[in-house]
Formats: structure tokens, C-alpha cells, sequence
């Protein structure tokens, strides 16, 4: 072995002692701040210039972060925060009681994730922006969710509550369709089941649908200042139900 190849050996095990030093030293210091917090019990206890927290603080407050109440409050909280969050707009031709609502609708489709030309597109449809209208199928809110979506003690026709089944129904709608935009408004009118039927045998409701939500969905995503398909669906009785919205809202007629 040469005095270099030597040398070089001697270096590696020096440093591979330092390390193995070091790790020993970091897990003792480890090992000194468990012990320090199970002698503090209940307490915040202090050693020096440093303050110990008892170890059921750190777990409790995990269990809270993992709490889903607690967890989609925050989140929506967060959004709300976001910078750009309001620059979220609707087409002019939607319903003054649906754009009433845009910047709820950017909120509420970024914390369900899905488009919010989408999400804007099935509150005109199923309740033109009226927050407390209940269809005679039982169905009911802004989304004319169904109440079997909704959890025990959820107020249904809270809007955010309402807003946050529609929009997890409507997100499930686009798993399901692989994405595909009319399936998805097709289940979320029809149910899932819909999305393997040929079109022609789905319902008449859940085929005009389709066709009215496509047709509002593609203007909303060009910008459109206007749309053949929303004055369709206007005359077909949607402008009765805009008109209901609007009293509730006490919103100028259109």
C-alpha cells in the first residue's frame, strides 16, 4: 500500500468516526429531550434557556390537524386568504343571482378542485344562485343536493354547506367520467350510472341536461357575451326560477 493509498484510508475512517459522533451525540440530545418531557408530565417545563412541551401537546394538536372539520374549515379559511382568488369572473350573460355568488363559487370550486366555470355552470342549472329553493324530488340549495349526501348534523341549505356536497358530488361526477365534461353533468343530474349508458337511454331531464350544460359550460370557458344555449334553457322555465332567486336575493329582475 502506498503512503498515498494510506493516507487517504486514514482520512476516510477520521471522518467516518466524526460522523458516527455526530449521529451519536444528535440521538442523545434526542434521547435527554424525551425524558426532560415525560418528567414534565402535564407541564411546560423550562432547562436553561429551553422550554419542553409535554408530549401529549404535540399529539393532541395532530389530532386536530387530522380532524376533517376542523380541517376544511381552515382550508376554506385559507382560500379566502389566497391572493388572486377573487379574480374569478362569470360571463355577463349568466343570472344576476348566479354572478351574485362568483367569488363564493371560485372559493368553493378550488376547495372541492374542480373548474369553477363547471361549478358555476350546475348552480344556474339547478338553482339559478337561490340558496333556499327545495325541488319536489326532495333536493335542495344552491346545488340541489340530495339529502342523503349530506352528513348528520349538516345544515342543508347552508350555502358553504351546501357548496361543499354539491361540489365533492361534482368532483366524484368527473372521477367517474374520466373527465369527460358532459358525463360528469350527466351523472351529477342522472347519477353514475348514466356515464356507461348509451345517451339515448338516459332519462329526458338528465339528456337536456347534458345539453343545456354543455352548451352553458363551453360559452362561460370562451368568455362568451352571450349564449344560445342559457336563453334555451331560460325559456324551457329556468327564467321562473331565476325570477324566484332574485326575490330572495333581492336582486333587480332581469
Amino acid at each position: 500500500m502506498t503512503l498515498q493509498t494510506q493516507g487517504a484510508s486514514k482520512l476516510a475512517a477520521r471522518g467516518w468516526r466524526q460522523r458516527a459522533w455526530r449521529g451519536a451525540s444528535a440521538s442523545l440530545r434526542l434521547l435527554r429531550l424525551v425524558v426532560a418531557q415525560m418528567r414534565g408530565g402535564w407541564r411546560v417545563i423550562k432547562r436553561g434557556e429551553v422550554y419542553y412541551v409535554p408530549l401529549w401537546l404535540p399529539v393532541a394538536l395532530a389530532l386536530l390537524l387530522a380532524s376533517t372539520p376542523f380541517w376544511d374549515d381552515a382550508a376554506s379559511f385559507a382560500l379566502r386568504l389566497r391572493p388572486g382568488q377573487n379574480g374569478f369572473e362569470l360571463a355577463g350573460f349568466f343570472a344576476p343571482s348566479v354572478r351574485r355568488w362568483t367569488d363564493e363559487i371560485g372559493e368553493w370550486a378550488a376547495r372541492a378542485d374542480v373548474d369553477a366555470y363547471l361549478l358555476a355552470t350546475v348552480m344556474q342549472i339547478e338553482s339559478c344562485g337561490h340558496p333556499r329553493v327545495v325541488s319536489s324530488a326532495g333536493a335542495r340549495g344552491l346545488f340541489q343536493v340530495m339529502p342523503f349526501h349530506f352528513a348528520e348534523n349538516d345544515d342543508m341549505l347552508q350555502p358553504d354547506t351546501n357548496a361543499r356536497r354539491g361540489g365533492d358530488y361534482l368532483n366524484y361526477c368527473m372521477e367517474a367520467s374520466g373527465g369527460v365534461i358532459g358525463l360528469a353533468l350527466a351523472c351529477y343530474n342522472g347519477g353514475p350510472s348514466v356515464i356507461s349508458q348509451a345517451r339515448e337511454h338516459w332519462p329526458r331531464e338528465t339528456q337536456a341536461y347534458y345539453r343545456w350544460g354543455v352548451g352553458i359550460y363551453s360559452a362561460a370557458t370562451a368568455r362568451a357575451a352571450t349564449s344560445d344555449t342559457y336563453e334555451q334553457w331560460l325559456a324551457a322555465g329556468g327564467a321562473t326560477l331565476c325570477q324566484s332567486a332574485e326575490r330572495e336575493l333581492g336582486i333587480g329582475s332581469r
